[in-house]
């Protein structure tokens, strides 16, 4: 089975078990009901650094109000994991597809390991050296 085929059937289950309400949210965060938090791991292959490819990818992060982090690897590819509700990252995982930095030239990104949370891990979207 093609990678995106699996990731859109996680992400019907997903849906799915949010609006069964089997899937927990974080108290205390303000999301439309039913916005299931997710976790997902992503490595990004292409002319991914020297780029600011982490610098914006930060910042998009933010932006969408997603918490975890990004790095560059010694492969040459730039790494991470995105936390926060399903929509949100979602939209976080198609900008890493397809968007980037400007000066960025994305081949393909790998997403692995989606879970639902019932917390997040971290306390904002962080650049590790």
């Amino acid at each position: 089975m093609p990678a995106s085929a699996s990731l859109a059937g996680a992400g019907l289950l997903l849906a799915f078990l949010g609006a069964l309400g089997c899937a927990g949210r974080a108290p205390g965060l303000s999301m439309a009901e039913g916005d299931t938090l997710i976790s997902v791991d992503y490595e990004v292959f292409g002319k991914v650094q020297g780029v600011f490819f982490r610098k914006y990818t930060q910042a998009e992060g933010k932006k969408l109000g997603l918490v975890g982090w990004v790095q560059n690897t010694d492969q040459g590819t730039v790494q991470g994991q995105l936390q926060g509700p399903i929509s949100k990252v979602r939209h976080m995982q198609e900008w890493l597809e397809t968007r980037g930095s400007p000066k960025s030239h994305i081949d393909k990104a790998n997403f692995n390991n989606e879970k639902v949370i019932l917390k997040l891990d971290y306390s904002d979207f962080q650049i590790v050296k």
